[in-house]
């Protein structure tokens, strides 16, 4: 990676600090060009690759309510793992004593309903020929007066952000809170990590961090995105119009599930790379010391380093391996949850993402009320490949740099105004460095 990538007080401080802390780290690979990271070999990440791309049909198990027939319906741009102009749905209310609620949704005229869940799938597969008189199509009811779409995330890197121990993260929280005397302060959430039952993590995917393992996030995807029971989500959304064999993702002749492929394939991406012609230029040298100096750099923090090969993560069930062990990477995110004035005061929904057999369950330091303390905020969105991006922030609403920037308020509120008093060519200088990433 050429130095002018890394230029800027802040992240220069980031990397003198790395080097010490971490004095064996080396640079995590960057690219959009479908090679593996080293974690596993071409022909295998090809393979996985392929599992991502798939499109699932109702006798895979599609459904009954879906979103998306692939994983790259929804992470694509601009290849296989990166972002797209996808959204999601949620909705939901409050409650008598004032907290968040999940929304009860009915179906099939009144005949059952949808709860447990924040999600309004978008599809359905009914009424179908089989299935003529069964209205199967999610509608939100008057009652759910919370609402909110979600744009699709970025997952190219992310093997990178899961091999980030939970240490550096509260680490980052804490510092931020007290470097900032407690004006902003990043919230970090234990979520449970499925496939370690009992055991939970630093939360980090998702625009409400709830998942910390890849495995954990694929299997929630699978089923709530698409459809399709796995291993750890064995329990259909509703069993109308349900014909395909439970569970629908069954172990291939290796063994692996296409959780286990979606995950591999993930963890073996390459981080998103920056625009070095644009990068190299002068003005986004310039701006790239704006962007620290009005302190867009505390909560977009621009270098973070993963544990060392052979570290024991996910509640045990995963080893950091070479390939990912001691890395240094710029995702341009504390990966912590703030209050900027734009959440949508929708809480995480323990059924919906961790499946109804953990509300059953003793979790290790898993919080309700951190759930509920979260409702207004959002993970810090990592700027890396923001350039491939047409729609800005969660709700995608934002379609230009400048109104997304102006946007953020409360725990930003200090920063947008020092944006706000930039000189035009101070300002100018921002938008083309964040135009490189």
């Amino acid at each position: 990676m050429k130095k002018v990538a890394l230029v800027g007080s802040a992240l220069a401080l980031c990397l003198i600090v790395t080097c010490a802390l971490f004095p064996d780290s080396s640079e995590a690979p960057t690219g959009f060009d479908g090679q593996t990271n080293g974690l596993i070999d071409q022909k295998t990440h090809t393979a996985d690759q392929e599992k991502f791309d798939e499109v699932e049909q109702i006798s895979d198990g599609l459904g009954p309510l879906y979103n998306a027939q692939s994983c790259r319906e929804c992470h694509q741009s601009p290849a296989s793992g990166g972002v797209s102009q996808m959204s999601e749905l949620r909705v939901g209310h409050r409650g008598p004593s004032g907290q968040f609620e999940s929304p009860i949704i009915p179906i099939a005229h009144g005949k059952t309903v949808i709860t447990g869940r924040t999600l309004v799938n978008d599809r359905a597969i009914c009424p179908s020929r089989a299935f003529s008189n069964v209205e199967l199509q999610e509608r939100v009811p008057d009652t759910e007066t919370i609402q909110t779409t979600r744009m699709a995330v970025n997952l190219l890197g992310d093997g990178f952000v899961e091999a980030v121990p939970d240490q550096e993260l509260l680490d980052l929280a804490a510092t931020q809170c007290r470097r900032s005397h407690r004006r902003i302060c990043g919230q970090t959430i234990y979520v449970p990590i499925l496939e370690a039952p009992g055991h939970t993590a630093i939360g980090r995917f998702g625009w409400k961090d709830q998942q910390a393992s890849l495995l954990s996030f694929a299997g929630d995807a699978y089923l709530n995105e698409m459809g399709i029971t796995n291993k750890l989500f064995p329990d259909e959304v509703t069993a109308l119009c349900n014909t395909a064999p439970e569970p629908n993702d069954k172990p291939g002749t290796d063994g692996l599930e296409d959780i286990d492929r979606f995950a591999r394939f993930v963890r073996a991406t390459k981080a998103p790379p920056r625009d070095l012609a644009l990068a190299d230029t002068t003005e986004a040298q310039t701006g790239s010391r704006v962007f620290d100096k009005i302190g867009c750099s505390t909560c977009h923090v621009g270098t973070l380093t993963t544990a060392p090969a052979g570290t024991e993560t996910d509640g045990g069930a995963f080893k950091v391996p070479d390939a990912l062990g001691s890395k240094t990477f710029h995702p341009y995110s504390d990966f912590l949850l703030h209050d900027v004035g734009t959440g949508d005061g929708i809480a995480i929904a323990m059924q919906e993402h961790f499946g109804a057999a953990s509300t059953r369950r003793t979790w290790q330091n898993l919080s309700y009320k951190s759930f509920q303390d979260a409702a207004n905020k959002v993970r810090t969105a990592p700027l890396w490949g923001m350039r491939t991006h047409s729609r800005l922030m969660h709700d995608g609403m934002s379609l230009t740099l400048t109104n997304a920037i102006l946007r953020h308020e409360k725990e930003a509120h200090e920063v947008t105004e020092k944006f706000r008093r930039l000189k035009p060519k101070e300002k100018s200088a921002l938008l083309a460095f964040l135009n490189s990433l």
